[in-house]
């Protein structure tokens, strides 16, 4: 028995190390995102772009970080969840430099299929991955939640609790569910 727990704790020690993930549930590496100097190196080696002035804070998630790029001034929350599609063609997410977001936000580039009435949802697979971009200087609202294939416009507004199912402008408030342009923002 005692064999048997000794594998199981180092096969799983095995898989934290090499995960392409960043979590809570990876308990090996999340100790790291507690300290400045620690989550630099992790984020730089694990996402495909994390800049010097980006951070990314405990209780937060991204899977498929080599497909995650996360510009300056960028501060991921806790209870950010970033899924990127880890499939060798699978969409990325792209978040470029002064983007404000709030926590909770969840960013998905992929969805389930649900074509076929006769087959249960678990066993029919996933629609093609699209990529998700959010524009420099864009504000996403905390609880946001924003589906494959849309970009946010530069210096856009996401309402808070928002679901995000189309692309939106530059220079726009948009919010709702689904969320709508409400407001254009002028100088």
């Amino acid at each position: 028995m005692v064999v048997v727990l000794m594998l199981e704790l180092l096969n799983r020690i095995n898989f934290w190390k090499k995960a392409d993930r960043i979590g809570p549930d990876i308990p090996y590496t999340h100790w790291r995102l507690h300290f400045n100097s620690t989550m630099m190196k992790l984020c730089q080696r694990k996402f495909h772009h994390f800049d010097t002035s980006a951070a990314f804070r405990p209780g937060a998630y991204a899977i498929c970080c080599s497909k995650i790029s996360i510009g300056k001034n960028v501060v991921i929350r806790p209870a950010t969840m970033l899924f990127a599609d880890p499939r060798p063609n699978g969409a990325t997410i792209t978040i470029e430099d002064n983007v404000l977001m709030g926590s909770g936000i969840h960013i998905y580039v992929n969805n389930h299929r649900f074509d076929d009435p006769t087959c249960p949802i678990i066993e029919q697979g996933h629609y093609d991955s699209k990529p998700v971009i959010l524009k420099t200087g864009c504000w996403i609202g905390a609880n946001a939640i924003i589906l494959p294939g849309v970009t946010i416009g530069k210096n856009a507004v996401i309402g808070a609790g928002s679901v995000v199912t189309k692309d939106v402008p530059d220079g726009t408030v948009a919010l709702g569910c689904p969320a709508k342009v409400v407001k254009y923002l002028t100088k």
